[in-house]
């Protein structure tokens, strides 16, 4: 309730404003036709410049719009030359547009959040639009990403609102760093530091930093792929660069008010596809007492299934028959809500301001557990004088997880009714507790197998975060050409944390549960920058662009928490009701101080060769060897020009070098810290490192070639963006393991290297415009081949993750000369005719551990198409991924405790090897834990990923309402079909890790989820 309170405040202030605006509107009406035939234009867009509002012409190019006599508005379609007309005191307007070829005046954001001519450009950028983030929305915006953008990998986790997103560009981006781009919100780096994330051991993805912003409030997402285009933000461009620009009130502009409603509810999916033939039990039979059944819960070896009754857990009766209440039927239908309100105007002709509030309220599938965030943004722009103008950000963030799920396979992780037998249903177990002593309802062999009912009705692990990302910068223009500029950004956040086992939690001490975490944490990320820049036309056919700047940035972290064990008084939850107290306190403090260049020289419109240097100073780093200089240089040739092909309306050849550079992911890495310890008989002590710093590191760095291509044909019908790249990195920061002899067990080195080779293609079209129907298509594919080139000093493989049902059997892991991360599993033994290898037993024998693929997609991208019919808009987006495979937790363990369709064969005479048969329990649990390589699955898909039905209202329909303008109406759809996938029992996306350690690795989590809902865009007066 607290948080809708600011939106009601401010939609009685809009609306007040709005009706005492309404009395100056008219609706002008006209007609656009064209300047080649004369014939009328459907489908044009007009843009009111005054309010961000607009419209479309119908079939008869006709078009009626509600303006002021501020209006400015802008006429648009493909293949013309857009017309800028101010309305004045017009009631009718006739319009007449001309063909133009040329893309020549396109603008995109670069780095530094420089304006630049797309033509000009060296190096590949890829723009995606609000329209693409906001339909069918994810919580985390970063997720709508997906198949947008060619070389650009977007993986979620599966761990409900507030979760993850796990972007990687151009391949595996090292082997040190996170693989997380660099997030730049107009001009200003912001922190996208991961608050916790899931493990081998368990734990909980709490979340990164690009999942606290609102998507209404994102006009653009400019992704930089290649180093050249990154190289201005040095130490953190080596994983890319992705550019968010806000929306803006239009300079000028009268009052405009939106209200946008999304509601999308999420079911979960099984992909599960285990036998239903033989149910619960051990060597063929049925459990026959209550703890039998108890400890057999999760193991489908008994009899076949014949309809009659088997004793349960508790003792009662149950059907010996497949249950309908499968594990699926835990969760909830989960839904997302979102309300925002935005008002904007202009503050005369020399400025402008936008505000919005938004709201989610994000339930997950997982019941109790949610997210709740509430989001107030605000932009300012205003110029002072001619010559001096001021813009100011402020983003405000307050979120609130509630319960967030444990993954993998630890304890309290409610996808744990996954493996039930066949023959059990999952709602037995409810409560989860018994209500009288509050003891856990134990359902397995294993009490850390927590009951699932048991962690969402008692469970507590909730985070909070209030955040604040705010911008100021001020320019001043010395002359037209010459402009001095300096930028200063803040990104705040103080997150609380509280984290309780409960009590009667089985498997802690006495029942009485613990107090694992209860504190907050501060940080932070502050940047400063000045820039001097200058645009010269040296002659006619000569011009200059330049730019120098400095920087400095400044992190810092700082946390402190309390916990214990073991609750005196049942349920509460204080650090003063535990029988032991501990506490916790952690800080981190990192600077760097950058000057960078950018020089660029142009020739006619037709050659273009711009390079840009910078140098960083890291304190991280020893002194000696705490400083790097970054170059890089792009070429852009306009050719189109130059050749008589009248269907080619543009050509560009470009290519690019670039080097960027990287510090150490930890600081305190080069120095030997001692810390304080408990005291022995009072006296203080303290204990000294286990790992040995390195006097010696240096940064880090990655070096790439790039060449591209784009071409445009048929007045921009048809277009083509075409990039080749190779990218090394060197002298990687790592561990190494170390002799404990030594002293020491690990250390930190600088040896790791990697390359990618790549290409990647992007096809536009618009292959179908009549006056009543236009077909958009674009279609991008990525290839991509990485290789280890090196890791510790005698290139040992570095392992990486795993889960625990293979645990130290099968893995992730770095090795030289393969691509990485590459999965690494046992194989068969095998005889010499090639059979399988069993024991006299009969049992399948470990064979050699070996390399059985990458993580990482080595083809992908994504077919996007949209359709318009006379205001009647359809959309879908299709994605792939081909090329990778997935360790398996869900195949071990199906395999291992006979719920997998292969445990099927053999089980009434057993499974035969080279002349010996072996029972079929046995058999298949030896396999699991013998032959991990079992536990690989491919990863390939496709995907339906987003689905839109929408519909425009004409204007001319609300003329005559007092406050609504417009209205926009669409039907979305997100993850609606896997149109193809051959792993059989889990979705090949799904995972419970975030970072590069546990990529490609399954199991543990919470199940995918297909989304259905629809968006309201209501346009006020």
């Amino acid at each position: 309730m607290r948080k809708l309170l600011p939106i009601a405040f401010t939609l009685v202030l809009i609306f007040g404003l709005a009706a005492i605006a309404q009395a100056q509107n008219r609706v002008l009406r006209g007609t656009v036709t064209s300047s080649s035939d004369g014939l009328p234009m459907p489908g044009v867009t007009i843009l009111d410049k005054s309010n961000q509002t607009g419209t479309t012409t119908d079939v008869d190019g006709q078009f009626s719009l509600s303006v002021s006599s501020s209006s400015v508005l802008v006429f648009s379609f493909i293949g013309y030359a857009p017309q800028e007309i101010a309305v004045g005191d017009k009631t009718e307007l006739n319009v007449v547009l001309d063909e133009d070829a040329s893309e020549l005046s396109e603008v995109v954001v670069t780095a530094l959040g420089i304006s630049k001519e797309k033509e000009t450009l060296g190096y590949s950028v890829t723009e995606v639009g609000s329209e693409s983030l906001t339909q069918a929305r994810e919580t985390n915006v970063a997720n709508s990403l997906a198949g947008r953008v060619a070389g650009l990998v977007v993986k979620g986790t599966n761990s409900g609102p507030g979760g993850t997103s796990k972007i990687t560009l151009r391949g595996l981006p090292s082997i040190s760093g996170t693989g997380s781009p660099l997030y730049v919100i107009n001009g200003i780096p912001m922190d996208n530091t991961q608050r916790g994330s899931a493990g081998q051991w368990g734990g909980a993805d709490s979340g990164d930093g690009i999942g606290n912003l609102s998507p209404d409030d994102i006009e653009t997402m400019t992704v930089l792929k290649g180093q050249a285009a990154s190289a201005l933000y040095g130490s953190r461009a080596s994983n890319g660069v992705i550019l968010i620009t806000t929306k803006k009130g239009a300079k000028g502009g009268d009052w405009s008010l939106n209200y946008t409603m999304n509601y999308m509810v999420e079911d979960p999916v099984d992909f599960t596809d285990f036998q239903q033939v033989y149910g619960q039990g051990t060597g063929g039979a049925k459990p026959a007492t209550a703890t039998d059944a108890q400890s057999t819960g999760r193991l489908a070896w008994g009899a076949m299934m014949d309809g009659s009754s088997v004793i349960g857990f508790d003792g009662n009766q149950y059907p010996y028959s497949p249950t309908s209440d499968g594990y699926i039927n835990f969760y909830r239908t989960g839904t997302n809500f979102t309300n925002t309100v935005s008002l904007s105007k202009g503050l005369g002709e020399d400025g402008s301001f936008r505000m919005s509030v938004s709201n989610l309220d994000a339930k997950s599938i997982v019941p109790s557990s949610g997210v709740d965030r509430l989001t107030i943004n605000l932009n300012v722009e205003q110029n002072i004088t001619d010559k001096l103008s001021v813009t100011a950000m402020i983003n405000y963030i307050d979120q609130k997880s509630t319960n967030v799920p444990n993954l993998s396979d630890g304890p309290k992780n409610p996808n744990n009714f996954l493996l039930l037998a066949p023959n059990i249903s999952q709602g037995i177990f409810a409560p989860g507790f018994d209500p009288e002593t509050g003891a856990e309802t134990v359902f397995s062999d294993d009490i850390y197998v927590t009951n699932p009912y048991f962690i969402v009705n008692q469970g507590i692990n909730d985070l909070g975060r209030k955040r604040t990302i705010s911008a100021i910068s001020t320019k001043y223009n010395f002359t037209d050409d010459i402009y001095a500029m300096v930028r200063l950004g803040n990104d705040a956040s103080n997150d609380d944390f509280f984290s309780v086992d409960p009590y009667g939690l089985a498997y802690t001490g006495d029942l009485k549960g613990n107090l694992n975490s209860r504190g907050q944490s501060q940080r932070s990320e502050t940047n400063i920058d000045g820039i001097l820049g200058a645009t010269f036309d040296l002659n006619e056919k000569w011009n200059l662009d330049a730019l120098a700047g400095v920087n400095m940035r400044n992190n810092k972290f700082e946390t402190v928490g309390v916990g214990g064990s073991r609750f005196v008084l049942p349920y509460l939850y204080s650090p003063f009701n535990v029988e032991t107290f501990s506490r916790s306190y952690d800080y981190d403090e990192r600077e760097v101080h950058s000057g960078y260049y950018s020089l660029g020289i142009g020739y006619n419109s037709i050659l273009t060769l711009t390079t840009t240097g910078r140098y960083d100073v890291y304190s991280t780093l020893p002194t000696d060897n705490n400083s790097i200089f970054s170059p890089s240089v792009a070429a852009a040739f306009v050719f189109d020009q130059l050749i008589d092909m009248p269907a080619l309306d543009f050509g560009k050849l470009r290519a690019s070098y670039a080097v960027t550079s990287g510090e150490p992911f930890d600081a305190y890495q080069s120095t030997f810290y001692y810390t304080s310890a408990n005291s022995y008989n009072g006296v203080p002590a303290g204990s000294s490192p286990t790992a040995l710093p390195n006097l010696n590191l240096k940064p880090f760095t990655t070096s790439e070639i790039e060449f591209g291509l784009d071409l445009s044909f048929f007045n921009n019908r048809l277009a083509f963006d075409v990039a080749y790249y190779q990218k090394e990195t060197h002298n990687e920061i790592m561990n190494a393991n170390l002799s404990i002899t030594s002293g020491f067990n690990s250390s930190v080195v600088a040896t790791g290297s990697t390359s990618n080779k790549g290409l990647e293609v992007l096809v536009t079209g618009t292959p179908v415009q009549t006056p009543n129907f236009m077909w958009r298509s674009s279609f991008n594919m990525s290839s991509v081949k990485n290789k280890i080139l090196s890791t510790d000093p005698n290139n040992n493989p570095i392992n990486l993750g795993q889960n625990r049902g293979t645990l130290g059997n099968a893995v992730t892991a770095f090795v030289v000369g393969e691509a990485g991360p590459q999965i690494r599993a046992y194989d068969y033994a095998y005889n010499e005719d090639g059979t399988i290898q069993v024991d006299e037993a009969g049992l399948p024998v470990r064979g050699e551990l070996i390399n059985m693929g990458t993580v990482l997609p080595t083809l992908y991208g994504g077919w996007n198409n949209e359709f318009n019919y006379k205001g009647i808009a359809l959309s879908f987006l299709i994605d792939y991924n081909f090329g990778n495979k997935v360790l398996s937790a869900t195949e071990f363990y199906s395999i291992f405790r006979g719920l997998n369709q292969v445990t099927l064969e053999g089980r009434e005479g057993g499974v035969t090897n080279d002349g010996v048969t072996a029972p079929a329990e046995e058999y298949y649990r030896a396999l699991a834990q013998n032959v991990t390589s079992t536990s690989v699955v491919d990863g390939d898909f496709i995907k339906l990923r987003q689905l839109t039905l929408g519909y425009s209202f004409p204007e001319k329909w609300f003329g005559n309402t007092p406050v609504l303008k417009g209205l926009d109406v669409s039907f979305v759809a997100r993850n609606l079909a896997i149109l193809m996938r051959k792993a059989d029992n889990i979705d090949p996306e799904a995972s419970f890790g975030s970072n590069i350690n546990y990529t490609g690795i399954e199991g543990g989590n919470l199940p995918s989820t297909r989304s259905f809902g629809f968006n309201l865009n209501f346009k006020l007066n």
